[in-house]
C-alpha cells in the first residue's frame, strides 16, 4: 500500500504543527502565547474542535499540567510558549517529566530575528555572541532537541518530537521554531523533503520479554514462599494497572508500591501492602524486607523508594531480583537482578500471569497473609489520626479527608511534609488516587497536577494538598480553575513555616508570618474556609464538595508534627527504632 503523504493541500506552517498533533491522539495544549508560538496559538481556533486549548496565567503551572497529563494518558502532554518562560517558569514540569518519565512535548522557539541575529538581538536564544543558547539550555533538561528552521523541518521536527517522547523509556523532548520556520512557505504535497502521515512516526508497541527469561522467571515464582511485588511510576505510565491487579488477584503476590507508584494499586485492596521506601509503611517496609523475593514492575528503584539503599529492607544477597524495564539502561541499575524482563510493564505482567496460571487457593492464601501482616504492623490506621488536639496535625486532617469525601478521590500533592504525610497516612482507594512529585519533588506542583487530574478525570473530586510554602508558589492556579471552571479543592497546611526544612536543618529563614490562605482564595473568586479545630475538618470537607467552583481549605497545623512521624523502618540510614507516627 502506498505512503500517505501529509496533505493534500496546502497549509500554513502552524496549522499543520497543529495537525500532527491531531494525528497524534493528543488533545490539550498548555502555556501562554508568547513570542513566535502566536502564530500556532492563532491557528488552535480552527482546530478548537480537536485540541483544547488550556491558557494559564504562568508558564509553572502549564509545565506541570503537560507533566500530569503525559503520566495519566500515556500521550505526551504539551506546554507551549515563548523559549526563556517555558524553560525558566516551565522547568519544575519539565525537570519532573524527565525524572519520571513522563511523556511530554515543550513546543517553544528561537526568539530570533532574521536579518538581526548578531545586532544585540532583544530576548533571542539563537546561541550567537551576545544572546542566550536555547538548544543547549533545552538539552540538559529533556531528552531531545530538535531545531526546525524552515516550513518541512518546522512538521518533520514536530513528529520527530512525538516519537521521541514515547519510544522506550518516555520524556520530555522540545522543538525550538525559528520565525523563518513559522512564518514560511506552506506545505504542501509537494513539500520536499517529502511530508508523510504522523502515523508512521508513532512508536510501535515494544516486542514482548523473551519466552526464555519469561519461564525462567516463572520458575522463581513458583518456588518463592515469600514473594512480593514492587510497583512503580512505570506502571502507571504504561497504562498497566489493570494488568498489575489481574496479576496479583491470579497469583495472590501482596503489592507494595514506591512513592510515585502510590495510586497504581488501590490500598483498600486484600493484597494491598502500600507504599514502601523511606516514608513508607511499616507493613509494606517489613514484608519487603522478609521477602525471598522481589518483582520489580517499572521502577528504576531510587535511593527513597528503598530506604536510601538499606540492606535490611532490600538486600539482592538474600533475596532473589525479578525487574520489568522498557529501559534496558534502567534493568539492574541499581540493584542486581537475577531476571531482567525487557518490555512494556502491562505486557510483560500479562506473560507471566499467563504463564504462571491462576491459582484460586494461591489467591487465598496471598489474602491471608496480608490480613496477618496488617494485623500485626496496621494498615493506615496510625494513632495520630484520631488526635484531636489543635492545632491539628495533618494526619487527623488526612483521616477527616478520607472520612468525607468519596472514595475515587484523587489526591494530588507538593513537596515538602505534605507529601510524606501523604505518602505515609493516606490510604488510596482507586486507580490513581494519589499524584505526587517524586522525580525531581518540586514545590508548586500540587494545584497544577490537580488541574490537570480535574481535566482527565471530570467526574472525580480532585484535591491538592499542599504546605502554605507551596501554596504561595501556585496560587496563581487557582485562577486558571476559575478561567475552566475546574471544581478543586485545595488543602493547605499552615504551620507557618517550611516544614521540612526546619524540621531538617533548622528555622533560620524558614519561618513566615502568619497568613490567611482562606482570605486570599475569597479574593480570587474562590470559596475559602479556615479550620483551626478538629472537629470542624469533616464538616469543611463536605461543604466543599457541595460548593460550586473551586475552594481552598485552610488548616491551621502545629509547626511541631514532623516529617520524622513518616519514617517508616527499617531502614540502615535512619534508626530502625523509628516508628510511625
Amino acid at each position: 500500500m502506498a505512503a500517505e503523504i501529509f496533505t493534500q493541500e496546502p497549509l500554513s506552517v502552524s496549522d499543520a504543527i497543529c495537525q500532527v498533533m491531531e494525528e497524534a491522539g493528543i488533545r490539550r495544549i498548555f502555556g501562554v502565547p508568547g513570542g513566535h508560538t502566536g502564530h500556532i496559538y492563532n491557528a488552535c481556533e480552527s482546530h478548537a474542535n480537536a485540541l483544547d486549548l488550556v491558557v494559564v496565567r504562568q508558564e509553572s503551572i502549564a509545565g506541570v499540567m503537560a507533566e500530569v497529563t503525559g503520566r495519566l494518558t500515556g500521550v505526551p502532554g504539551v506546554i507551549m510558549g515563548q523559549g526563556a518562560w517555558v524553560l525558566g517558569h516551565g522547568i519544575i514540569g519539565t525537570l519532573e517529566a524527565h525524572l519520571s518519565s513522563s511523556p511530554m512535548l515543550l513546543l517553544t522557539e528561537l526568539s530570533d530575528t532574521p536579518g538581526f541575529d548578531l545586532h544585540a538581538p532583544y530576548q533571542a536564544g539563537t546561541g550567537d555572541y551576545g544572546v542566550w543558547d536555547t538548544k543547549k539550555a533545552f538539552e540538559a533538561i529533556t531528552k531531545q532537541v530538535f531545531v526546525a528552521r524552515d516550513s518541512v523541518s518546522a512538521v518533520q521536527a514536530t513528529q520527530l518530537a512525538i516519537k521521541h517522547a514515547l519510544a522506550g523509556q518516555p520524556g520530555p523532548v522540545a522543538v525550538l521554531y525559528s520565525r523563518s520556520a513559522l512564518l514560511g512557505e506552506p506545505v504542501t504535497p509537494d513539500s520536499f523533503p517529502i511530508l508523510y502521515n504522523t502515523r508512521y512516526y508513532l512508536p510501535p508497541a515494544p516486542p514482548p520479554a523473551c519466552a526464555e527469561h519469561i519461564a525462567a522467571a516463572v520458575a522463581e515464582i513458583r518456588k518463592a514462599k515469600r514473594p512480593v511485588i514492587l510497583a512503580g511510576n512505570g506502571v502507571r505510565v504504561g497504562q498497566a494497572q489493570e494488568s498489575l491487579r489481574r496479576f496479583v488477584e491470579a497469583t495472590g503476590i501482596p503489592v507494595a508500591t514506591t512513592a510515585t507508584g502510590k495510586g497504581v494499586f488501590a490500598e483498600d485492596h486484600p493484597l494491598a501492602l502500600g507504599p514502601a521506601g523511606t516514608f513508607g509503611v511499616h507493613a509494606a517496609g517489613m514484608t519487603c524486607a522478609d521477602a525471598d523475593l522481589v518483582i520489580v514492575a517499572g521502577s528504576k528503584l531510587g535511593a527513597s523508594d528503598i530506604g536510601r539503599e538499606s540492606p535490611k529492607l532490600f538486600d539482592p544477597r538474600r533475596q532473589t531480583f525479578i525487574q520489568i524495564e522498557i529501559e534496558p539502561r534502567n534493568a539492574a541499575w541499581v540493584i542486581p537482578a537475577d531476571h531482567v524482563l525487557i518490555g512494556s510493564v502491562g505486557p510483560v505482567l500479562d506473560q507471566l500471569r499467563e504463564a504462571i496460571g491462576a491459582s484460586p487457593d494461591a489467591a487465598n492464601e496471598g489474602k491471608i497473609r496480608v490480613a496477618e501482616i496488617r494485623k500485626t504492623y496496621g494498615h493506615f490506621d496510625a494513632p495520630a489520626r484520631k488526635n484531636d488536639t489543635a492545632p491539628l496535625h495533618p494526619q487527623r486532617v488526612i483521616a477527616g479527608m478520607e472520612a468525607a469525601l468519596p472514595d475515587d478521590i484523587v489526591v494530588t500533592c507538593d513537596a515538602g511534609e505534605n507529601r510524606m504525610m501523604i505518602n505515609h497516612h493516606f490510604k488510596v482507594r482507586a486507580i490513581d488516587g494519589v499524584l505526587q512529585p517524586a522525580g525531581v519533588g518540586p514545590m508548586g506542583y500540587a494545584i497544577p497536577a490537580a488541574l490537570a487530574a480535574k481535566l482527565h478525570y471530570p467526574d472525580r473530586m480532585v484535591v491538592a494538598v499542599v504546605g502554605d510554602g507551596g501554596f504561595a508558589m501556585s496560587a496563581n492556579g487557582l485562577i486558571s480553575a476559575l478561567d475552566h471552571r475546574l471544581k478543586i479543592i485545595v488543602v493547605v497546611f499552615n504551620n507557618a513555616s517550611l516544614g521540612a526544612v526546619v524540621h531538617d536543618t533548622g528555622t533560620y529563614g524558614a519561618r513566615f508570618a502568619e497568613i490567611d490562605h482562606a482570605a486570599m482564595a475569597r479574593g480570587m473568586g474562590c470559596t475559602g474556609i479556615r479550620v483551626v479545630h478538629a472537629a470542624e475538618i469533616e464538616p469543611a470537607f463536605r461543604q466543599a464538595m457541595e460548593t460550586e467552583g473551586p475552594v481552598v481549605i485552610d488548616f491551621i497545623t502545629s509547626p511541631e508534627v514532623s516529617f520524622r512521624a513518616a519514617v517508616a523502618p527499617p531502614l540502615g540510614s535512619l534508626s530502625a527504632s523509628d516508628e510511625a507516627g
